[in-house]
């Protein structure tokens, strides 16, 4: 079976490396540590989900799953929010920007696998 591509966008190293070590035996980890980057590399790389950080330099989370989810070539790609920032606001922004859900910092492994998981068995 082939691997899925999930791209992990997050300014903090050590979080990319976490959800690396946790996703990457089942899937294709891709890394972007900007926004900017995260709409590049959703273009380029077509991946099968994207879990966004929304704190982040250049281009915030919110900006770039908007940007993603306006592209017809990337609008249908998974994005699901991942970020410290729990309150209720956030969510409402994450949903307006076309978020498809929202992981709040810290997380368990059996929690992003599983949400990770429910979308790609949609996306086969």
């Amino acid at each position: 079976m082939e691997k899925k591509k999930v791209l992990v966008v997050d300014d903090e190293d050590n979080v990319r490396l976490l959800v690396h070590n946790i996703l990457g035996k089942e899937n294709v980890v891709l890394e972007a540590n900007d926004g900017e980057a995260a709409v590049q590399m959703a273009r380029s790389y077509n991946p099968d989900f994207i879990l966004m950080d929304i704190m982040m330099p250049n281009m915030d989370g919110y900006t770039a799953c908007y940007n993603i989810k306006k592209d017809a070539a990337t609008k249908e790609i998974p994005v699901v929010m991942l970020t410290a920032l729990g309150q209720d606001l956030n969510v409402k922004l994450s949903q307006e920007m076309g978020a498809d859900g929202y992981i709040t910092k810290p997380f368990s492994k059996e929690l992003l696998r599983d949400t990770v998981n429910s979308f790609l068995i949609k996306s086969k």
